[in-house]
């Protein structure tokens, strides 16, 4: 995530997907609201999400294990352990999604084959207090609270590396400065702007990107399907987490690339403009005839 293009590609995405999440559909929670319109109030700082936390309450995960790294999101819980990815900024957005799992099942509530966690799904901001970061949903109320000093287990799957508190160099803190502003020639792109199906303004017509109101996306490059969360903030911010991909060799279109590189999303007319952390486009899309 960060500054650099962030794209997980995997040939056996059925294999990778094989690993238990989210319990059975007795237990889940309301689909998640529209992303929303502005961070969340107080201070942010991403750089102070990173580290291993203990997950204090989530029904679901009365023992979990979070651990925030700079490439990563790791889930040690119920259903074994759960990684994903995730972004935030420093204006209180945070977005994140599982894709995979590595370790033994958790038991007979871990039936869903969808790893990414209703929970985790319904986080679309952050808040500091003190040195406990609240994830927070779209309406503002808390979703869990991380409290610092975990220590996950690396047990057979993980080495000891994979589950030390990461640790925070120059180039992280770079990787999560803040971001550029939008240009003044666009205007901000707004969370019900953009949700829909938008294609490239050039290239293949079968790449595709398609915004869900419930904070999830989907889409493709023109030959290989991709998936992930995406959040909106003031000023035209935009997050978002790709998952994994099937490897189809063609002449495509980089969408998932485009969206995981971008913190930046401002409308030119009718025409979506994707931006980075120094404002340089990553991509432009139109709305999907």
């Amino acid at each position: 995530m960060g500054r650099r293009r962030f794209l997980l590609t995997m040939v056996a995405v059925g294999a990778l997907l094989a690993g238990c999440a989210g319990g059975t559909g007795a237990e889940k929670s309301p689909q998640p609201a529209l992303p929303p319109a502005t961070g969340s109030p107080g201070p942010a700082d991403p750089v102070a999400l990173l580290g291993n936390w203990t997950l204090a309450g989530v029904a679901d995960e009365p023992h979990g294990i979070l651990r925030l790294a700079p490439d990563r999101i790791q889930l040690f819980g119920r259903c074994g352990i759960l990684v994903g990815s995730w972004r935030a900024d420093a204006g209180g957005l945070f977005v994140a999604g599982m894709f995979g799992s590595s370790g033994p099942e958790g038991g007979p509530r871990c039936t869903n084959t969808e790893p990414n966690p209703q929970w985790l799904q319904r986080v679309t901001s952050y808040r500091l207090e003190g040195d406990t970061p609240m994830l927070l949903d779209a309406d503002g109320a808390l979703v869990a609270r991380l409290r610092p000093g975990a220590t996950p287990t690396p047990g057979p799957y993980l080495a000891a590396s994979e589950v030390a508190p990461p640790e925070i160099t120059d180039e992280v803190r770079r990787q999560f400065a803040p971001a550029a502003a939008l240009p003044a020639t666009l205007t901000p792109a707004a969370g019900d702007r953009l949700v829909g199906r938008w294609v490239p303004v050039s290239g293949p017509r079968r790449a595709y990107v398609e915004f869900k109101a419930d904070g999830e996306w989907r889409g493709s490059d023109g030959c290989n399907g991709q998936a992930g969360r995406w959040v909106v903030g003031s000023g035209g911010a935009l997050l978002a987490t790709t998952g994994p991909s099937t490897l189809i060799g063609c002449d495509g279109v980089p969408v998932g690339a485009w969206l995981a590189s971008s913190w930046r999303a401002g409308l030119a007319g009718e025409t979506l403009v994707l931006l980075d952390a120094r404002s340089k486009e990553t991509g432009r899309l139109r709305r999907a005839d």
